[in-house]
């Protein structure tokens, strides 16, 4: 093995909490494998700091990545693989794994496994579990050809404990490319929701339908998710009728979540909802029809009003919370 690539993920200089998960997960593997594992970050970020997590090696790649453009991304992303040569290479699921992997995935000529909450090392390479069909089967996928590219849900594994140590960093300069300009950026518009990224959150508390309006999502869905510290989501018929952004839709035609935690306050559980949640560990459902189909998914089913149950569920939350 050439060892596993990891895409380490910043806002800001920031590193994403999904760019930690990953290099947890590449430390793992890399063990059973006898292998080594590595980072590549774009644009101005604290590199060394990528050791404590178990990077041996940085690939920083040196330019300006303000603006998001899908094929500067591919080519930084080229550029590394080439100076790395990893047999493995991942990136979380987001929208650079879902926009700029499979682009880059072409001009390597190789394979990718998308979306996938498990990785495990068998006959010597890594292979990926992924959700298919709205999570009704889980597929195993094996790359044969190098490197092998897999995208991963967020919050599909533990964040990893950092230990002592610092990592190499090797700069990489990428010059500009008059091909780029093939992608214009029209205009920017910056999300007015205020709270934790979705698809990184680890609790989230979604409503449908059933809220009525714009108010009842504001005063019984944001107020419950901030007692427990939970970003606020919806479902495609919520965001539709204006009760919320289209920033908080999950669902099929929305977000991809995976939280550890999710309450669904409403919801009916059709089948395009339930494929932007259906791998979430825990998931609570409050419903006052006792036959709704989320029931059969749910760890714990609330069968009741949820403009009853919900400021219910809000005061003893911040009870607990109180109580230290």
């Amino acid at each position: 093995m050439s060892g596993i690539l990891v895409l380490a993920e910043h806002e800001g200089g920031k590193f994403r909490k999904g760019a930690y998960e990953l290099l947890g997960k590449a430390k793992e593997l890399a063990a059973t494998l006898g292998t080594s594992v590595s980072a590549v970050v774009l644009g101005d970020a604290p590199c060394t700091e990528l050791g404590a997590f178990g990077a041996a090696k940085v690939y920083q790649v040196e330019a300006d990545f303000s603006q998001y453009n899908t094929l500067q991304i591919v080519r930084a992303l080229h550029a590394a693989v080439q100076a790395a040569d990893p047999d493995v290479l991942l990136i979380s699921g987001n929208y650079i794994g879902k926009d700029a992997a499979p682009r880059l995935v072409a001009r390597l000529g190789t394979g990718q496994g998308s979306d996938c909450t498990e990785l495990r090392v068998e006959g010597g390479a890594v292979v990926g579990r992924r959700p298919m069909y709205a999570g009704k089967l889980l597929a195993d996928v094996k790359i044969s050809k190098r490197p092998a590219v897999f995208t991963l849900r967020p919050n599909s594994f533990p964040q990893p404990t950092p230990a002592a140590g610092g990592a190499e960093v090797v700069k990489i300069a990428l010059a500009a490319d008059a091909s780029d300009g093939r992608v214009t950026l029209v205009e920017r518009i910056t999300s007015q929701v205020k709270t934790a990224n979705l698809t990184e959150a680890e609790r989230i508390v979604a409503g449908g339908r059933a809220l009525k309006s714009l108010e009842g999502f504001d005063t019984v869905i944001r107020p419950l998710a901030a007692s427990i510290g939970a970003a606020a989501g919806a479902t495609r018929a919520a965001s539709d009728a204006g009760y919320t952004s289209h920033d908080e839709q999950i669902g099929q035609t929305g977000k991809i979540v995976n939280p550890q935690l999710y309450i669904a306050a409403g919801i009916s559980g059709a089948i395009q909802h339930l494929a932007g949640m259906r791998t979430s560990k825990v998931i609570v459902a409050i419903n006052k029809d006792p036959d709704a189909p989320i029931f059969e998914f749910a760890t714990y089913g609330i069968v009741g009003d949820l403009f009853e149950v919900c400021p219910l569920l809000q005061k003893e939350f911040e009870a607990l919370a109180k109580a230290g």
